[in-house]
């Protein structure tokens, strides 16, 4: 077995990622010799020592940090920069600090002020998840065969990031580098958009008057049901999500907004042809997914 990437590894949140990360590095024994679970919920802490998914819990986020050499942001966006003042001071010299979340412009934004000399900041996004959130909910396969995009600082040191993506091949990930700004556009369309779109289907769908929707939810077809499944999500984390991603969002619901405005307008008119490009545009997208397995 390979040498521990990390001696001790703090777990900033312990959710649907952080307890899946707890998970691979207690069956791998190769990512940190020590794994630290730091919840503010006190339930959450019993119930990782029940689950014994980490080799230490701590309920203060300052001593959670404390000696660790990788610490991992697994929090809702929103929640950085009150987290990284607290744990700043307790951060280290020489420790990678990282993160699993959806948005990169603003972990720059708000982490790089914070971050103390010599601690070397990779952030990170794994491009896996459920509906599911909670201790319970990971599980160790979650990343096998999943994307995770890397957005190193310009100028930041290469042995840090090159220890995280390690950490990610070893959680089954791919590993690929971006920008931060290229990321945050390229996941306000594979990802956060599909969540504005189900929130708002459901949404719509919950207004409608009661006998109607009675009938959605009682014949509601695989159409309607995925769209259910993405919408399930934790509320908290994508609250953050749009709110620290806001410019390439509505970017991305603009233009989408423009190509539905088209496709209504062509159902009006009927332009089967515009209808039937737009069809196997559709299918050609789905099969691309499938040669790549990430369908």
């Amino acid at each position: 077995m390979a040498e521990p990437l990390f001696e001790r590894l703090c777990l900033v949140g312990i959710g649907l990622i952080g307890s899946s990360i707890a998970r691979v590095a207690q069956e791998r024994g190769d990512i940190a010799r020590q794994v630290v679970a730091h919840s503010r919920r006190a339930e959450t802490l019993a119930r990782v020592r029940e689950l014994g998914i980490a080799d230490a819990v701590e309920a203060d986020a300052a001593r959670a940090v404390r000696g660790a050499d990788c610490v991992i942001l697994c929090i809702p966006v929103g929640a950085y920069a009150g987290v990284m003042r607290v744990i700043a001071p307790h951060l280290m010299p020489g420790a990678i600090l990282s993160d699993v979340g959806s948005t990169k412009g603003s972990v720059v934004r708000d982490l790089v002020p914070l971050l103390p000399e010599g601690v070397h900041l990779v952030p990170a996004h794994p491009m896996a998840g459920t509906e599911h959130s909670g201790p319970d909910a990971g599980f160790p396969t979650l990343f096998q065969g999943r994307y995770c995009i890397l957005t190193p600082l310009p100028g930041s040191d290469p042995e840090a990031a090159e220890k995280v993506a390690e950490l990610w091949r070893r959680c089954g990930s791919m590993v690929e580098t971006m920008d931060a700004a290229t990321h945050d556009k390229v996941v306000a369309i594979v990802s956060h958009l599909p969540h504005l779109i189900a929130f708002t289907i459901c949404g719509t769908a919950d207004d409608l008057a009661e006998e109607t929707r009675e009938a959605v939810l009682k014949f509601a077809a695989s159409g309607f049901r995925d769209f259910t499944r993405i919408a399930a999500s934790d509320v908290d984390m994508w609250r953050d999500v749009f709110l620290n991603n806001r410019e390439a969002v509505l970017e991305m619901l603009a233009r989408f907004t423009e190509d539905a405005q088209a496709f209504g307008r062509a159902i009006r008119w009927g332009q089967a042809e515009f209808i039937e490009d737009r069809i196997r545009r559709g299918r050609s997208i789905r099969r691309g997914l499938i040669e790549r397995k990430q369908a």
